[in-house]
């Protein structure tokens, strides 16, 4: 099948209605999305079973595992932004070759990554406030965790792909079969059965390295063989440098606001643990039902980029500003509904995760306040995805900049200091609030003086 042929297979991007078309893509995300979300949960879960130490364990390492799938997640950015232009315009050999060279730089950079990040864990966690007791866990975990980078990193750009074409549907059954090749695994290795002994925390990640490498093996069969959306050989350099060179221009911005997250949660992380490792542990069991919390707008932010990305590169900019404003609208009034779900069975959900009552009455109160700010948060996450679909990576990197380190950092420890934890958790929600409104603001100002440019070029 050429990339021709294949892109025929994805909704018309370009003409179709525009609620239905978004509405085709976003619902195999969702379902991709709900399992791959497997992963944190139920390795959060099992976890916490075997003690309090093992889950603040766990918890101290969602900021540094977010930072690596985030440079992941800003090269799919970039590939998808790139070829999804590319699709938009007619240009499918560009789009070919750039997503073999986007194959190829993600190689590269994701066994360099690991090497750092294994020689690092010591030194990188003691900052992020893990007391000596917990070190010899989170190596345990992070070890294996950081030899799997390259079974993550590899499906995650070949999505991308396929995802520039128009196609959500085979990305969220690669997600879903990873996830739930993770759940059958987590209790095996964590537990032991028979003859396979219990590893404890570092089972959950070697479950992990496993389900990640079903899923890269079928990813590159697809691409290479069925789809034919990549070239069956490996890029000289003079054409690795040129296939990379956008992907990189937009995906390295890309990726340092993805990774400014991390960063940030890393401090807000800091600050918590001054409360006790009983309060990081809530505090991780909050992170990882807020993702679930947001599996709309996460896959919102996978579907809408590419859609931007076609009609950006045809020229059809009022379909890409009525795309987001009816993504926004949708989004407030959706995480309007599940805070209002969250809230009234966060004391079921604190019981669901653990046993210490000092864990479980902090999982409550996080449930309660964080989870208001979610649909302000989804307005911030699909603005930033809209300005790397229209090329404008470092917008995107400016508003997480501002987002981060003049709104998040700052309230929390302000916050912290009047009102203790509850200060912390309700930093979340003002910090939303104040960038969510400049993100709107922003977006829509750039994207009327594209729209008035085209018209006086018209």
């Amino acid at each position: 099948m050429s990339s021709q042929a294949s892109q025929t297979r994805a909704p018309d991007l370009l003409n179709n209605d525009i609620g239905k078309t978004l509405y085709k893509m976003t619902m195999p995300m969702i379902v991709g999305m709900i399992m791959l979300m497997t992963f944190g949960l139920v390795d959060t879960f099992f976890i916490g079973m075997i003690g309090t130490q093992e889950l603040a364990a766990i918890s101290f390492t969602f900021p540094v595992t977010f930072t690596v799938i985030s440079l992941n997640i800003g090269l799919g950015i970039g590939t998808s932004a790139v070829i999804g232009k590319f699709m938009g315009s007619g240009a499918h050999d560009k789009a070919k070759e750039t997503a073999t060279g986007a194959l190829m730089l993600t190689f590269v950079l994701a066994i360099s990554l690991a090497i750092v990040g294994v020689l690092s864990i010591e030194s990188i966690f003691t900052l992020l406030g893990a007391d000596q007791s917990l070190l010899p866990l989170i190596k345990d975990y992070m070890v294996v965790w950081y030899a799997a980078g390259l079974f993550l990193a590899m499906p995650m750009v070949g999505n991308s792909v396929l995802r520039a074409s128009g196609d959500t549907k085979t990305p969220s059954y690669v997600m879903a079969v990873g996830g739930f090749v993770n759940v059958l695994l987590d209790p095996l290795l964590i537990f032991g059965w028979g003859p396979i002994p219990a590893l404890g925390i570092q089972g959950a990640a070697i479950a992990t390295l496993i389900a990640w490498a079903v899923g890269l093996f079928y990813i590159l069969y697809l691409l290479a063989i069925k789809r034919k959306l990549i070239e069956p050989r490996l890029l000289n350099w003079q054409q690795l440098k040129r296939s990379t060179g956008g992907i990189l221009r937009i995906g390295i911005p890309a990726a340092g606001a993805n990774m400014l997250t991390p960063v940030a949660t890393g401090v807000v992380t800091a600050l918590v643990a001054g409360y006790g490792n009983t309060a990081v542990a809530a505090w991780g069991v909050g992170g990882r039902l807020e993702s679930i919390a947001l599996i709309v707008v996460l896959s919102l932010s996978m579907s809408l980029p590419p859609f931007i990305s076609q009609n950006f590169g045809a020229n059809n900019l009022e379909r890409v500003n009525q795309a987001y404003s009816l993504c926004l609208k949708f989004i407030l009034a959706w995480q309007l509904i599940i805070f209002a779900i969250i809230a009234f069975i966060a004391p079921f959900l604190a019981d669901i995760f653990t046993d210490d009552p000092v864990v479980a009455e902090t999982i409550v109160i996080f449930l309660s306040i964080v989870p208001l700010g979610y649909g302000l948060q989804g307005v911030i996450i699909l603005t930033n995805s809209s300005f790397n679909a229209v090329h404008l990576p470092m917008s995107a990197l400016g508003l997480s900049i501002m987002r981060l380190f003049i709104f998040v950092v700052p309230i929390s420890y302000f916050g912290g200091l009047l009102f203790d934890l509850k200060g912390i958790f309700a930093a979340a929600v003002v910090a939303n609030l104040s960038v969510a409104l400049i993100a709107f603001l922003w977006f829509k100002h750039i994207l009327k003086n594209k729209i008035k440019l085209t018209a006086k070029e018209a």
